[in-house]
């Protein structure tokens, strides 16, 4: 059976030591970086299941590590913050956290946090789903997890395609924001429920929809979000 290994990437020492030690107890294997450029070297040569970011490091900072870190690994990354102010923690699910949690925080939320993750299915989860789904413009091939506009690759990541296959699965079908949360974030998610819009937003942006008028997600005021052409 494969143990999931997860890269702490944080510059207080005590915490990384703190954090590990939770997450060995809980099973985990673990690897420790104390700056952005470490950490990029140490998750391309580990390959990491999770990454635990925190957002203030030296060099390079949580963001920009972020950044490169989408361009080669779609591992889970949960972003640590110190920042409350919602531009900070929306920032850093657009360049590509799945989840973010924010300082000070206890190690056992982290911990049930990280858990959570590793029990979402990386698949949509349709027994039924066609293995290639078009629409118009659009086609997701769920053999090879790819997304192509017009015929070129968007890049995505593991949660936005997830996110795209379960909503395109059922086409027309209106999905309520807790029906998406516990779909795409598992029925034990206890975080901030703004992280979907924020992931719906950032979908939205790469498939070049809008929302005022859009061509794939549409959003029913009050209820959730549905997928389908414009009729």
């Amino acid at each position: 059976m494969h143990t999931p290994l997860i890269l702490i990437v944080d510059d207080e020492n005590r915490l990384r030591e703190l954090i590990q030690r939770y997450l060995i107890q809980a099973g985990f294997r673990v690897a420790h970086a104390g700056d952005g450029l470490s950490a990029l070297a140490q998750a391309r040569t580990l390959r990491p299941d999770l990454i635990i970011l925190d957002l203030m490091l030296p060099a390079l900072d949580g963001f920009e590590v972020c950044r490169q870190l989408r361009t080669f690994s779609d591992a889970y990354i949960l972003m640590l913050t110190a920042k409350v102010e919602e531009p900070d923690r929306v920032k850093g699910l657009e360049v590509g956290a799945d989840d973010y949690l924010v300082k000070p925080f206890s190690p056992r939320e982290l911990v049930a946090r990280v858990r959570a993750m590793f029990r979402r299915p990386r698949q949509s989860g349709y027994i039924d789903e066609p293995s290639t789904m078009t629409v118009g413009p659009l086609t997701i091939d769920s053999e090879s997890h790819t997304v192509r506009l017009d015929g070129v690759p968007i890049n995505l990541t593991p949660l936005e395609y997830r996110l795209l296959t379960i909503l395109a699965a059922a086409p027309g079908r209106v999905f309520s924001r807790a029906q998406l949360l516990d779909q795409v974030w598992g029925n034990n998610y206890f975080g901030d429920e703004h992280v979907l819009e924020v992931h719906i937003a950032n979908l939205r942006k790469k498939l070049g929809d809008d929302p005022a008028r859009p061509r794939f997600i549409f959003t029913v005021r009050s209820v959730g979000y549905r997928f389908g052409e414009r009729t």
